[in-house]
This record gives structure tokens, sequence and C-alpha cells, in this order.
């Protein structure tokens, strides 16, 4: 028997060039073996269109019903705003989107007021009046703390850029919007690593802790397994897999750059890998990072140029990324000691519910 239900407060990511990422928990999955059952808490990481900030900044402004309590997590609110406007006030349960739920009838006649105001009917012709090309683009880098501490990477970027301090993700800076990190020292010499919000949020939300015995399924590039590393402090024990070989050689060099010594690195299937297997009885933590649709990354997929394309490759090719996505899930799950599993991926929010509706029903 396995039951999901996905609750709880967002957190707003603002990452990349064309999307915000929100994080939601699925919380209390429960996996029954005989008589045994377990509670594990993922997390995971979704796309919303960012062509709608604008619009959820708009209404927040018309109405001013923000109270200086909620004013300090206005980026959160900006996501639990897109639920209620855009469809998915059913999955909201926690104390903000309670407080946001009161308020709805008002948020409601706020956009209907912006619609006219704009001069047109629906919320997809009022995307196109704002300049998303002027909205502004921070870009991000994540400290890693086995070579450097968070005070002295901020007095060295401060030398040259405006910079702070992600409020948020801890070791996480934002830059300017133009700012070109990727020749910088700090970035050759595996101090700091490139890497946008939302992913940077993955290791935080699953907290390892120092000693731990860990396994990171999908590891490739290797940002997430050094960004893990770190918060273990360099103690305990983190199992990289990749299946793909030349995407094996770049996880080595970026473990090698980052210092990681507690990595080891594994050329190999995660599905394949046995949960009855002594070496893994002591796995506490399990980062599950797989293989996505390409939705949440790239604005239009140009599939339908293909000439092999048809209206139903798309929905072939989700059912097939579903099956793989939930056995890798289940195949966490079985791990005897595990704790904690974070999985993330990279969709739009639509293909998000819809995948997550065809695990279930698979």
């Amino acid at each position: 028997m396995a039951r999901k239900k996905v609750q709880g407060d967002t957190k707003l990511a603002a990452s990349g060039r064309r999307s915000l990422h929100a994080e939601k928990t699925l919380s209390r999955v429960e996996a029954s073996n005989g008589d045994e059952v377990k509670f594990v808490y993922c997390k995971v990481v979704l796309k919303i269109g960012y062509l709608d900030l604008p619009i959820n900044k708009d209404v927040f402004h018309t109405v001013n019903v923000l109270s200086s309590k909620w004013k300090r997590q206005e980026e959160l609110m900006y996501i639990i705003l897109y639920d209620i406007l855009f469809g998915q006030e059913a999955l909201l349960a926690g104390d903000a989107e309670k407080f946001l739920l009161q308020k709805k009838d008002v948020l409601k006649a706020a956009l209907a007021k912006l619609l006219v105001r704009k001069k047109v009917k629906h919320v997809s012709d009022l995307t196109t009046s704002y300049k998303i090309s002027d909205l502004p683009k921070p870009r991000y880098a994540c400290i890693n703390t086995l070579k450097m501490d968070v005070e002295s990477a901020l007095l060295e970027f401060k030398k040259q850029y405006e910079v702070c301090q992600d409020a948020m993700v801890p070791g996480l800076l934002i830059f300017p919007p133009r700012a070109d990190l990727h020749d910088h020292p700090l970035v050759k010499s595996g101090s700091v690593f490139l890497q946008g919000k939302a992913s940077s949020m993955v290791a935080v939300a699953l907290g390892p802790k120092p000693r731990w015995e860990v396994i990171d399924a999908c590891a490739a590039p290797g940002n997430k397994t050094v960004h893990v590393a770190a918060l273990m402090k360099g103690n305990g024990k983190i199992i990289a897999c990749e299946l793909n070989k030349e995407r094996v050689q770049r996880l080595k060099d970026t473990v090698k750059l980052a210092g990681a010594t507690n990595v080891k690195v594994k050329h190999e299937d995660f599905l394949n890998m046995s949960p009855e297997d002594p070496a893994y009885s002591k796995v506490q933590a399990i980062l599950l990072d797989p293989s996505c649709s390409g939705s949440g990354t790239v604005v239009d997929r140009l599939d339908h140029l293909l000439p092999s394309y048809t209206a139903d490759s798309d929905v072939n090719r989700l059912e097939k990324l579903a099956a793989f996505q939930k056995k890798a899930l289940e195949h966490a799950l079985s791990f005897p000691a595990v704790e904690r599993i974070v999985y993330s991926t990279t969709f739009s929010s639509n293909l998000f519910y819809l995948l997550l509706l065809l695990m279930v029903l698979n």
C-alpha cells in the first residue's frame, strides 16, 4: 500500500532565465512490507511559469493584503498565490496557504480588475502585455564550504560585484544578472560552484548529517553531490552513481575539483543496486534526481518539427518517463535503513501533476 499526499508550505526559488522554481513537500509516504511500515518524507522541486510572476506582483500590489509577518516571506506568497489563481488550490495546507485562502475572493477580484485594466480577456493574453525580458534574472553561486567559508567568499566577491546571501539557502550567493563568473579564480579552484537556486535547494532539503551514508542515484555532473558532501562537512560516505560512461568522468572531475574526499563514484545503474547488499545496509539518505521531461528547462520543445513526430509522441514519452521515475522512487524506498529521500525533477507545473498522476495510477 502507498498513500501520497502533497501538502505544506511552498517556497520560491527564483532561478534560470524563463521560470520560477517552487518547492513542495510530498509528505507521509507509507510503504508496507509485511508488518513493517516506513514513514518517509520526500521533497519535490517543480517549476511554475516565469510569465506569471509579474501578474502575481500586480495582484498583491492592488489589494495590499499582506501583513508584516507575511511580507517577510513575499517570495513564498507568490507561489501560493499562483496556486490559488491558477488551479492547484486543493493542494494547499500550510499556515501561509490558509492565510491567503481567506483572501481568495479579494485576490481573484484583483485579477479580474487587472484583466480589465490591461484590456484583455484571458490570462494567457495578459502575460504578453509584460516585458518579460526586462525582469531581473539574478545569477547564483553556491559556496563549497569544504574549501572556503561564506564570509571569506563574500569579502572576495565584493571586491568586484554587488553580492548578497540568499535568505533561503545557506551558502548561496546572489549576483547581478549579467555577472559572468565562469573565469573567476574561486570558480576555477572549486571553492564556488555555479548553480541555480532551485538546484541548490535539493541538498538542503535532504539535510544530511555528518557521518551519514548517502546515495546520489543520478549524480552527474556532480554539483548536487559535492553540495551534499559540504553539508556533511566531508564526513560520512556518499555513493555517487552514474549510468552514462562519459558523464561518469565529468562527475569524477567535479568531485576532485571540490575536494570531496568522502564521495565514491560508481559507474552503475542505481536500479541495479541491491537494497539487500550489506554495503548499502546503513544508507540513511538518498538523493534521486532522475531524467526529466525537459519541459522545465526549455521554454518550448521543438519535437513537433521532427519528421517522426505524432500527436501521441508527447503522451508516450511522458508515460515511459512516469514508469521509470515511479520505479526509481520505489527502488529508493526499498533500502532498509533509509530515513530521508529527496526526489527532485524539472517540469512545468501541468506536466508535473500529470506525471504524478501517472505514477500513482501505474
